[in-house]
């Protein structure tokens, strides 16, 4: 009776260590995976803040503005003028003049952004007061994204008030044997090219050089100008 009362204890003790043995590992399981489960889901928060703040960093990186120039826009540009003679002033027959000093506006409209048409007129402090008024046609290629813009225009029209020189006597004094008379308005062509300076995409800087063909002999001259031209 005693015998078997202790096989049942000691079978009671190997079985209480078997099962805790058993829940021993079991625990230890569970453990090494919560903590395999808590690294795998440290690492793919770690990934994602870091995609995260590349995609940051790519929307916080500065864009080239590209939109100096519109597509379509109304241009008004003022500017100063040095004009000279495409002769030896002497020679000359209409600004009767070396050089001149002067200024001028035009006016465009760009149906797209690389053609304008426009009307322009200036004057001219040569010997007479020479003024012009002419029609224009305006190429001119925006740099992409940049504030540049070269161009190239055509224009015809009239040019008035100039001074219509008739020579006498000697060259070598051709002041004294001149006659001078105001001349009337004549037909000129104009052709030009320059480059535009957005300092924003409303206000900008010109410079330019043009050729204006004047109807009659020793009639032609060149003009230099620089100015400012607002679009809007």
């Amino acid at each position: 009776m005693q015998l078997c009362v202790s096989l049942k204890k000691t079978r009671l003790v190997f079985q209480a260590r078997l099962n805790r043995t058993i829940l021993e590992n079991i625990v230890k399981k569970l453990i090494s995976i919560a903590l395999a489960v808590i690294a795998l889901t440290g690492a793919a928060f770690a990934g994602g803040e870091t995609y995260s703040s590349k995609e940051v960093k790519q929307t916080a990186a500065p864009q080239p503005f590209c939109d100096w120039y519109a597509s379509q826009e109304w241009n008004a540009s003022l500017w100063g003028t040095y004009a000279f003679t495409g002769t030896d002033w002497p020679d000359d027959r209409y600004l009767a003049v070396d050089h001149a000093w002067g200024g001028g506006a035009d006016f465009k409209f760009f149906f797209a952004r690389y053609f304008g048409i426009g009307v322009e007129g200036y004057g001219l402090n040569a010997r007479e007061t020479v003024g012009a008024a002419l029609g224009t046609i305006t190429l001119r290629y925006p740099v992409p994204c940049s504030r540049f813009a070269p161009y190239v225009y055509f224009g015809g029209g009239t040019v008035f008030s100039g001074s219509e020189i008739e020579a006498h006597g000697e060259e070598d004094d051709p002041d004294f044997f001149r006659t001078v008379h105001s001349a009337d308005a004549k037909a000129v062509g104009q052709i030009g090219g320059g480059l535009e300076f957005r300092l924003t995409p409303h206000i900008g800087i010109i410079h330019d050089f043009n050729w204006n063909i004047v109807e009659g002999h020793d009639n032609n001259f060149g003009m230099v100008r620089t100015g400012v031209s607002f679009a809007f």
